[in-house]
């Protein structure tokens, strides 16, 4: 696999999770003995402040993460996470009384609020978007691992008579010391952050190493686009794709004609532009009831999966080559080599202002440069007075570029989003073409393909050819020389996504996962599941520690389930089918608690349905709401959109978790989990009508069709 430097990356920036899960059920089974040493069986304040106080650490510590990543890096941060897990170990296994306790558990959330906000962020910043949702649910992994870990060590330390709490939560320094490694020595920083900050010559090296190839063109000339959304001005078009002097001009205009080279000399496709609205847009308007009653952006996003499955592959037919992060590269390429434009001074240094020059295309535009571009993923469209690039960014999407009227301002140049759709024919005048042969010889079929255009963000400077985009240089963005600013989530595409953000957020904290998983050993207990190990000799409390760590194991399993299906089925998918099971496993909960049963079967199916709703629960409501929130938001304010949303994640938690105990004395199990129930049904009516489809779409399309469905919301 030729993105196995993207793979390591995750995996090793996904230990911080696995400590924060080891973490989650070290203090679950350690509270019970902190209990009884300091004496807290009748100050439960207490006990869940001991709790929940790396939850505040994890809050306070969020509100300054994304401000301050986007500033200084990803990196950076993750090599603070690794060091405040280290000290917080440290002082945990000293602690001589509970108030050293409450400020060890404070560092500790220090060093868990850094990893969950920033892990998932920084993966989908690395992340081809082909396996994006794949390696975004690597953190959901390590962190079942890490539980499942940490569960078993309490489980031994519980069956002697001198178990040690301070033991228990000690240990976590010496797996932070590997962490610290890791981020120091191994983890590169973010390409999208290092354009951000105009070092195009860094990113250009890193993507290179993530990707296992050289010529990366097309996704730098992606990061770039990246840094502004086209909103309002992004019009959606369709070309109908076929060989040279095949498509009918019954269906086409013959103006602004444009050519695809293919990957093999000679081998050449004709597109035109299609008069009238985009499919693209008219899918998204069309439907039963409910589908009217949808968000816009939503049916707009699943306009393009429905013609992505219509034909069930993504991959395109027509143009094999593009859009594949996974394509072997056998030649290397003269763009974007960093010595020789360095010294021609395309290229600058770090501490220039517009460091942000390059040449995305420096070489001339001969047939013989196109086709062997073109066999390396990338495209060139000509008409009779434009010359253009396009290359593949992933997903079945390409990126191209059509001069206007002056290419040396900005917005002088069209950006263009192309996707192929299903790959329905279209009829020519002399009936369906079947085969798309070389230099237009030869019968074939055309495809559509809907196109997302809007002003493109590159600055062109020192013009000398009639290309622009080969010749010229490129400068910075406005948005590259300025910090992140508060006022920009007042855009509509960003107020969209923040709504699908916060809520999803919000509405899984409240289906109560994490108030369960810290308290899982007291929940087992009083459902009476000691009764089931008792007959082995084992405690009740060492009987709940088993259980809970057969649970977190039984979790791998799922969740390597939904890292199977996340980029097939879908996020959107994956929630939707899971939050019903999810619902069920609590109703049988809820259930079992109400209705008078011996002792033993409510213990076996208050155990089951916990299992149930653990293992359903890391399929979908686990994972996806941390990639989706690292996927919506634009480059230039993703730091500080996922702190926010992450925020809402951690006040969620602190919540849930200190009132869950209070919950249990008052209104018992059942009506814990019927609360839980019905924020679960809520949850699949909000996924429902406002959470998109975004698997498989660059990070940069997808803040693109938050812009457009916003403004066509608004309009």
């Amino acid at each position: 696999m030729s993105s196995k430097g993207a793979v390591y990356v995750a995996i090793a920036a996904a230990i911080g999770n696995m400590l924060q899960g080891w973490d989650n059920a070290t203090i679950a089974g350690a509270v019970l003995y902190i209990k009884k040493e300091f004496h807290l069986e009748t100050q439960p304040t207490i006990e869940g402040l001991i709790v929940a106080m790396s939850l505040i650490g994890a809050t306070v510590i969020t509100t300054f993460s994304g401000p301050v990543s986007d500033n200084i890096g990803r990196r950076p941060m993750l090599i603070i996470s690794s060091m405040f897990y280290f000290t917080s170990g440290l002082v945990m296994f000293w602690s001589p009384n509970v108030y050293v306790l409450l400020i060890a558990r404070l560092l500790d959330g220090f060093g868990i609020g850094l990893a969950v906000t920033l892990v998932p962020l920084y993966i989908s910043e690395t992340a081809p978007s082909d396996i994006r949702g794949l390696l975004n649910t690597l953190p959901q992994f390590t962190g079942s691992i890490g539980m499942c870990l940490a569960y078993t060590m309490v489980f031994i330390m519980s069956l002697k008579s001198n178990a040690s709490w301070r033991m228990m939560l000690g240990v976590l320094s010496l797996p932070s010391v590997s962490y610290f490694l890791l981020t120091l020595f191994f983890l590169p920083e973010s390409p999208r952050w290092l354009v951000s900050k105009g070092k195009m010559d860094e990113a250009k090296v890193v993507l290179q190493w993530l990707r296992g190839k050289e010529d990366v063109s097309g996704e730098m000339a992606l990061l770039v686009e990246g840094l502004e959304v086209g909103g309002t001005e992004t019009s959606v078009e369709e070309y109908v794709i076929g060989a040279d002097n095949e498509l009918s001009e019954d269906h086409v205009e013959e103006k602004d004609q444009i050519k695809l080279y293919g990957a093999e000399e000679g081998q050449s496709w004709v597109a035109k532009p299609v008069r009238g609205q985009s499919s693209l847009v008219l899918a998204s308007r069309q439907g039963s009831v409910t589908a009217h009653m949808m968000d816009p952006m939503v049916t707009l996003f699943g306009s393009v999966h429905e013609k992505q499955n219509e034909n069930g592959s993504m991959k395109s037919m027509l143009l094999p080559n593009f859009g594949s992060m996974f394509a072997q590269e056998h030649h290397k390429t003269d763009n974007w080599d960093v010595e020789s434009n360095h010294d021609k001074g395309n290229l600058s240094d770090d501490d220039d202002d517009n460091n942000l020059k390059s040449p995305l295309l420096s070489r001339e535009a001969t047939e013989r440069d196109v086709v062997a571009s073109a066999s390396r993923g990338s495209m060139l469209l000509n008409n009779a007075n434009e010359t253009t690039t396009a290359m593949g960014i992933g997903g079945g999407w390409q990126l191209a570029y059509k001069k206007s009227d002056d290419g040396k301002k900005a917005g002088g140049l069209k950006r263009i989003y192309l996707h192929q759709e299903g790959g329905a024919a279209v009829e020519s005048r002399r009936g369906s073409i079947a085969a798309l042969g070389v230099g237009g010889g030869g019968d074939g079929e055309a495809v559509r393909a809907s196109a997302l255009v809007s002003r493109s963000v590159l600055c062109l400077d020192n013009v000398t050819g009639e290309n622009p985009i080969q010749t010229g240089t490129i400068k910075p963005p406005p948005s590259a020389k300025k910090g992140t600013s508060w006022s920009e989530l007042s855009e509509p595409g960003i107020k969209q996504a923040l709504i699908v953000g916060v809520g999803i957020q919000i509405l899984q904290q409240f289906s109560g996962i994490n108030g369960v998983l810290y308290y899982t050993p007291q929940i087992l207990e009083q459902a009476g599941v000691g009764i089931l190990l008792s007959s082995m000799g084992i405690g009740s409390e060492s009987a709940s520690f088993l259980i809970s760590g057969v649970t977190t194991l039984l979790m791998l399993p799922s969740i390597g389930i939904a890292m199977r299906l996340i980029d097939v089925a879908g996020r959107r998918m994956l929630l939707l089918a899971t939050l019903p099971v999810l619902l069920t496993s609590l109703v049988v909960l809820v259930l079992s608690n109400m209705i008078h049963m011996d002792s033993v079967t409510h213990a076996v199916i208050s155990t089951i349905s916990v299992v149930v709703y653990f293992c359903t629960f890391v399929m979908g409501f686990g994972p996806i709401p941390n990639t989706l929130c690292s996927e919506i938001f634009p480059t230039r304010v993703r730091g500080l959109c996922i702190a926010i949303c992450a925020l809402t994640f951690w006040v969620g938690d602190i919540i849930v978790t200190y009132t869950l105990p209070v919950l249990l004395t008052t209104i018992g199990l059942q009506g814990a989990f019927g609360i839980y129930a019905v924020v679960c049904t809520i949850s699949w009516f909000f996924v429902y009508f406002k959470v998109p489809e975004t698997k498989g779409m660059p990070l940069e399309v997808i803040t693109e069709f938050f812009a457009m469905g916003a403004n066509k919301k608004s309009n």
